[in-house]
């Protein structure tokens, strides 16, 4: 059986941190343990490192690593892997939610000695009903789509203990451990029934933002880290893109203005990376991501 460390990093995540612990508290386990969750609060100022120390009261497993300055998610992802004791850590984005046997079926697979890391599979809590909402939903259904065949990885990662640090200057954290683990030989394996729930942007300005620091990062980690995720291929998106359509004509207009949006995204990306030379490592945030009400 495994021993679990569960990685937290968070910035001004009150709004979802106490859900988030209890989730991980009632998270039901066969194949591993939780020997710890060790949440990095960088820069917090809304009240979040006390909610860690109350439930840290109540679950001794939590530790609290306070940093007064934030300085990136990377930098508190390297704090994280320097304290991590269990053979497997786990990260998860501090603004999601794991269903109950979420961390059972991502920790699974790494029991088989060729894999050396895994990712959930995140669905948003946006409605639907609203042009945002179906962005959300529209993009993280193409993720698990792509990632069903060539798995990316995102939100909720499980690795075997043998990454013992991320070039600090990442904006995009679980390609940079995709890339380590690819680096030593080993696979690595999407797990759609291990369900984690995030919120997509509700506004197209956070919308863009999001998409840009992320493309850029990707970008970064393909140049420095000589890796590349698997949807960066605009070949791949296009053909989904098209697989879709056949059974959902009505999404069309939506679809063309999502497609520019991200278009639009990768574009300011491509323009931030080669010619503003600037480097999303400590991001503005997506405001409206936080909240998962």
């Amino acid at each position: 059986m495994m021993n679990l460390s569960l990685g937290i990093c968070a910035y001004n995540e009150a709004e979802n941190i106490g859900r988030l612990l209890q989730a991980l508290i009632i998270q039901e386990l066969k194949s591993a343990s939780i020997l710890e969750m060790i949440v990095v609060a960088s820069g917090c100022t809304d009240g979040t490192e006390n909610l860690v120390k109350e439930f840290a009261l109540i679950d001794k497993r939590i530790i609290l690593i306070s940093e007064p300055e934030r300085k990136g998610k990377a930098s508190a992802v390297n704090a994280f892997l320097k304290l991590a004791k269990g053979g497997a850590c786990v990260l998860i984005s501090a603004d999601t939610l794991p269903e109950k046997n979420a961390l059972e079926e991502l920790v699974k697979p790494l029991l088989e000695k060729n894999i050396g890391m895994s990712g959930g599979h995140p669905v948003p809590v946006n409605p639907k009903g609203t042009f945002t909402g179906f962005l959300a939903h529209f993009m993280w259904e193409l993720h698990h789509e792509i990632a069903l065949t060539e798995p990316k990885l995102g939100e909720m990662v499980a690795f075997k203990n043998i990454v013992k640090e991320i070039p600090g200057e990442s904006a995009v954290d679980e390609a940079s451990i995709e890339a380590k683990i690819r680096e030593m030989g080993l696979d690595i394996k999407y797990c759609p029934l291990a369900v984690v729930y995030n919120k997509g942007p509700e506004t197209l300005s956070d919308f863009i933002k999001q998409r840009r620091r992320i493309y850029t990062g990707h970008l970064w980690t393909r140049k420095n880290q000589h890796y590349e995720v698997s949807t960066m291929s605009g070949k791949k998106i296009f053909w989904l893109v098209l697989k879709r359509l056949k059974h959902r004509p009505k999404e069309l207009p939506y679809m063309l203005a999502a497609i520019k949006l991200e278009i639009l995204g990768r574009l300011l990306g491509w323009l931030d990376f080669y010619v503003f030379k600037k480097n999303p490592s400590k991001w503005d945030i997506a405001a409206t991501t936080k909240n998962l009400n």
